[in-house]
């Protein structure tokens, strides 16, 4: 199967999957998604989903959040884990918010990751999930499945990023990612792996990956 072929197959085979997204995280404007995007790191959607209306509750946005100290923000956020870090990332990044921004959230990759606590990943989720803009944000589901299915060499995730923009039409990116997400984690994950529940995998995949497999 020629190149072009397969990201047709992968387009096409997730779209009859998916056929109808949900944003993952929970949030009513960019400023929740970024302070959710921002728990989510190395903890479950689930847990954040749990722990923001708490939050949320309390400070919804930055006005409210700096008026919280960075320890009543670490109690609140402890449950997703890594609280110390991320209270004062959420904290530090409010104060900046209104300091640079009047309050709002920069509708700009590098503006966004200027700001404290917030990576590449997360920046490219915020514009994409909260502003509409194309993005390809590359998480570790998306690192594994590209390279498994022979997109990318699975050298770093910036490869994978740059793969992944320049083989997909930047007019699915924002869909397409949040799909090949959910694929992931359905069909394609890391640890018990069953390759015939993985049509896609099975079909285009990595011939040295599925070799390894079937011995």
């Amino acid at each position: 199967m020629k190149l072009k072929e397969k990201v047709d197959f992968i387009i096409n085979k997730l779209e009859e999957i998916y056929p109808v997204l949900d944003i993952p995280l929970d949030h009513k404007d960019p400023y929740t998604l970024l302070i959710a995007v921002l728990m989510s790191a190395q903890s479950t959607d689930k847990k954040v989903n749990e722990v923001t209306p708490i939050l949320f509750s309390k400070a919804d946005n930055p006005y409210d959040m700096i008026k919280l100290s960075v320890d009543e923000i670490r109690n609140i956020i402890k449950p997703v884990g890594l609280s110390p870090t991320k209270s004062k990332g959420i904290w530090n990044l409010s104060k900046i918010l209104i300091d640079k921004y009047d309050g709002n959230v920069p509708n700009d990759i590098q503006k966004l990751e200027e700001l404290p606590s917030v990576g590449h990943k997360t920046a490219s989720v915020v514009v994409s999930q909260g502003f509409g803009q194309p993005a390809f944000p590359v998480d570790t589901h998306i690192h594994r499945l590209m390279y498994r299915w022979g997109l990318s060499t699975g050298k770093n995730v910036i490869k994978t990023e740059l793969d992944a923009k320049r083989l997909f039409p930047k007019s699915k990116w924002n869909e397409l990612h949040l799909r090949i997400i959910f694929y992931g984690r359905e069909y394609c994950p890391a640890r018990g792996w069953d390759i015939n529940n993985d049509i896609i995998t099975k079909t285009i995949g990595r011939k040295s990956v599925i070799n390894k497999l079937i011995k």
